[in-house]
């Protein structure tokens, strides 16, 4: 027979902290502290197999169950001395959630459940005080009501603030028994009224209808929504704990409160928390009360003039205080605290891990590591790669007011204001005459990159998170918000429609990235502080880590930033970019519209100049790490005008008639153009482009050499390839100008050509492409679209649908596909190193800045991970903490 239930009280329990995965995290926190000796109320816990079982069965509780519990209750009687649903001694018990993930106010509690018309008047003979009886039971019908029945909580607060008036109180706590005995009969009357039925009275049938609400909480829209946040899988379910109730409520020498055992914003060591007198545990989170502080310390600092715990109630806070000592050294974490003060006598209602700042985090770990806590290894496991965000960026001060005015996808972390301007020519004026500006687009293109580097954000109201913009904005390490499909933009008129507001070109807004909302006017920033603390945990990761962390940079100035943060080298340097900066673009497009290779070769000419200016840059700042440059990738259409009026102008440009230069551009576009004539297949169509950029790269080399003293290593990545003859063709291209410079300059030049594996035929055919190329990088971006069929700028449409319906889990675009794309580099990784056994092997696409993706890296053996500047960080500790997790 399963065994559904887990028992815990007088010092024993069934469980403990380890079997958080059955117990859920609460469970197993209650039956471990209850084995340490601490004051916890006597309970059971439900096993979160048995939600997973109520889902399957038609939300049907399995009929196993039922037996266990009343055996768990037994239990539970035995301790106290008390018994369900008696009239002379009730047990009252309280019924929660508690999953293996925390996920705080998410899922549903129901307290005092065993009262009825009887059982109340036995509590209030039993405990000497018939207000107390009174008032929990209005809290447990109050409760039952909205949880059980569906019934909203405004229901019975309008009618408690009405009675509150109409008796002339102010507090809840200034009702008398009679008054609150009075209300008890309005909440019934209006549940009868409005449900068509009486509140129940029997308590197992209310313990039944508890269980079933806290199981059917773990689908409501808050915990769903909470889950796909935290990345929390459905499958895994809720425990429900059963525990006796202690009362805070049972007057001035009762209380109840939660703590830290450590300041959780600032990491501090020191208790914070706050409490309450004669309340029970929901007012102090429901904020019907200002709540008092726990140490004198915290009063004094606050200015209160309410008494602390510690002076009002020194024995239960020496006690508490203690306990929490314990708790922490036990555990080797902070710990985040609920407890009940009944009739002076501390109980322990919880234990976990506290949730904390990121600042705090650094904080807190460097500070135990230096108190012999735990490990430097630990000390770096501890801290969530993916909020390292709030440390690289300026970010909103929180204590201000936000207008809210559209909201969308927070596709680059950070927040920037600045004025509307709705073109990129205009963010370039703004930018050179000291304005700060916001690009604000319908969808962002590689036109509009010039912009965009000058832009302080970027907002879009179409897109998804691997949208041009979204990537883009990413690797500049600016703000953006993607995909605000509550704002309309008005192009003609140049106006920006918002929830209550229109603006127009000038007007001022914020963009805060990490959240996705657009604000209306001007907002305080905090600025970023890399403290002491951050330098010493990414010191630990990096002697942690095995694979080295390069980055994604187009410009010098993105290689810049990058080494700022720690970069190893540049994995991918997409070098169309470089095309679209200032009058590069016009010298592109007469390359393009050129009628022969003469012409061609003839604005190459010209463009040669400037790529080996920026590519002596980058050499030059990243000497003594390596460097990997991209041949051009998209297909030419790109660098195109597309509108009439742009047409016209480009036309004027080049002294050609518009309807011919029309003509042309139509010639060039591309039905399906990630499918079509791009990345190596331009380069066997127009060899002279190649020849270029190969040049280009080898005279820069040349320069860099020169003046730093140390000699570059190139190494040239052919996009695209799925055929080994197409990289054969390119790399006789790159080989044959490499040994011109070399013989022009007299100087030697090491180097390495290889490939991007981003078609499943490149993966499945490695071995033999592995005959030609010296080094694989993965471009997960496309070898996403191309291994699912999916056009990562369409995909927004409807993957979130998919998600929503439990098709697939995560977005493959920003969380590598394990089981399709994972398997594919898995297979290119064998099959590669079988044919050349030295070779290097990295990934550049999204997916090198995913810490989840990056320990699939480790798994496999990649030797480098590659993303933009600002994720750099989050890469070197998900990478350390991958490696870390490889050993243990």
């Amino acid at each position: 027979m399963t065994k559904w239930v887990y028992t815990f009280g007088g010092g024993k329990a069934e469980g403990g902290a380890g079997d958080y995965a059955r117990l859920g995290g609460k469970g197993a926190n209650l039956a471990e502290m209850c084995s340490l000796g601490m004051p916890v109320p006597p309970g059971l816990t439900i096993v979160c197999e048995a939600c997973t079982s109520y889902y399957k069965n038609g939300r049907i509780i399995p009929d196993e169950l039922k037996p266990q519990v009343m055996q768990g209750l037994k239990q539970m009687e035995a301790i106290t001395g008390r018994k369900f649903g008696d009239i002379v001694r009730p047990l009252l018990i309280s019924v929660r959630s508690g999953g293996r993930a925390s996920m705080p106010g998410m899922m549903d509690t129901v307290l005092n459940l065993g009262l009825n018309d009887t059982t109340v008047q036995a509590l209030g003979h039993d405990a000497g005080d018939a207000r107390f009886a009174w008032d929990s039971y209005r809290r447990f019908i109050q409760m039952y009501a909205d949880v059980v029945m569906g019934l909203d909580n405004e229901v019975f607060e309008e009618i408690l603030e009405d009675e509150k008036a109409r008796f002339g109180h102010e507090f809840d706590t200034d009702l008398t028994a009679v008054e609150w005995q009075h209300v008890v009969s309005l909440y019934k009357s209006v549940i009868h009224e409005e449900l068509g039925q009486a509140f129940p009275q029997e308590p197992e049938v209310q313990l039944w209808g508890a269980v079933s609400a806290v199981f059917s909480s773990w689908m409501n829209p808050r915990a769903v929504t909470y889950r796909h946040l935290h990345n929390i899988p459905e499958a895994w379910g809720t425990a429900v704990n059963i525990q006796a109730m202690v009362f805070g409520n049972l007057g001035n020498s009762s209380a109840t409160g939660v703590a830290f055992t450590r300041n959780p914003s600032t990491g501090e060591k020191e208790l914070y928390g706050e409490f309450l007198v004669n309340a029970q545990g929901e007012d102090v989170v429901a904020g019907i009360r200002t709540p008092q502080s726990i140490t004198e310390a915290a009063r004094i600092a606050s200015g209160y003039e309410r008494p602390s715990m510690e002076k009002l109630m020194p024995e239960a806070f020496a006690e508490f205080r203690s306990i929490c000592a314990q708790l922490e050294a036990h555990y080797r974490d902070v710990q985040d605290l609920e407890f009940t003060i009944e009739r002076g006598k501390l109980w322990m209602l919880q234990t976990r891990a506290g949730k904390r700042t990121t600042k705090a985090a650094m904080k807190i770990a460097v500070d135990m590591v230096d108190e012999g806590m735990i490990t430097e290894d630990e000390a770096v496991a501890r801290i969530d790669p993916m909020t390292l965000d709030q440390l690289l960026h300026p970010t909103i001060d929180p204590r201000v007011r936000r207008e809210v005015i559209g909201s969308g996808l927070p596709a680059s972390p950070g927040a920037a204001t600045g004025e509307i301007v709705f073109t990129a020519e205009e963010a370039i004026v703004a930018e050179e005459e000291g304005r700060k500006a916001i690009l604000v687009r319908i969808e962002t293109s590689p036109e509009d990159i010039h912009g965009m580097h000058a832009a302080e954000a970027i907002l879009t109201t179409r897109g998804g998170m691997t949208s041009h913009a979204a990537v883009v904005a990413r690797g500049m390490g600016i703000p953006c918000v993607v995909g605000a499909g509550t704002m309309r933009i008005d192009m003609r008129n140049e106006k920006l429609i918002g929830i209550g507001v229109t603006l127009t070109r000038g007007d001022i807004i914020t963009i805060d990235g990490s959240t996705g909302q657009v604000l209306k006017g001007e907002v305080p920033m905090i600025q970023p502080e890399l403290s002491g603390d951050f330098g010493r945990i990414m010191t630990w990761a990096d002697h942690a880590r095995r694979m080295t962390v390069r980055t994604n940079a187009d410009t010098p100035a993105d290689a810049r930033a990058a080494r700022s943060f720690g970069a190893e080298g540049i994995g991918l340097c997409r070098t169309e970019h470089m095309f679209f900066e200032g009058d590069r673009i016009h010298v592109m497009r007469e390359m393009i519209l050129a009628e022969d290779e003469a012409g061609r070769r003839a604005a190459l000419a010209k463009l040669m100049p400037m790529q080996r200016l920026d590519f002596t840059g980058m050499f030059v700042i990243m000497h003594g790490l390596p460097v990997t440059i991209r041949l051009l990738d998209p297909p030419l259409h790109e660098f195109l005008p597309k509108t009439d009026e742009e047409i016209a102008e480009v036309a004027g440009r080049m002294g050609m008639e518009p309807a011919m230069l029309r003509q042309r551009v139509d010639a060039l576009h591309e039905f399906n153009p990630m499918l079509g004539h791009r990345g190596c297949r331009l380069a066997i169509s127009y060899p002279e482009i190649v020849e270029m950029q190969a040049r280009a790269i080898f005279e820069a080399a040349v320069l860099a050499a020169r003046e730093t003293g140390a000699a570059v290593v190139p190494e040239i990545m052919v996009p695209l390839v799925g055929l080994r003859s197409e990289l054969d063709y390119v790399k006789d291209r790159i080989d044959e100008v490499a040994r011109a410079v070399m013989s022009e300059a007299k100087m030697k030049i090491d180097y390495l050509v290889g490939t991007m594996i981003e078609l499943p035929r490149a993966a499945l055919r490695a071995h033999i492409i592995a005959e030609a190329a010296e080094f694989f990088s993965f471009g997960t971006n496309d070898l996403t679209q191309t291994t699912f069929g999916i056009s990562r700028d369409d995909a927004a449409a409807f993957i979130p649908t998919y998600q929503r319906k439990g098709i697939i889990e995560h977005d493959p675009f920003i969380s590598l596909d394990f089981d399709g794309v994972g398997e594919l580099i898995r297979i290119a990784a064998e099959r590669g190193r079988r044919t050349r056994n030295d070779m290097k092997l990295g990934i550049c696409g999204e997916h090198g800045g995913d810490p989840a993706s990056i320990h699939f890296c480790e798994d496999i053996g990649l030797d480098y991970v590659s993303c933009s500047p600002f994720r750099v960080p989050i890469a070197r500790l998900a990478a350390a903490q991958a490696a870390i997790k490889g050993r243990a």
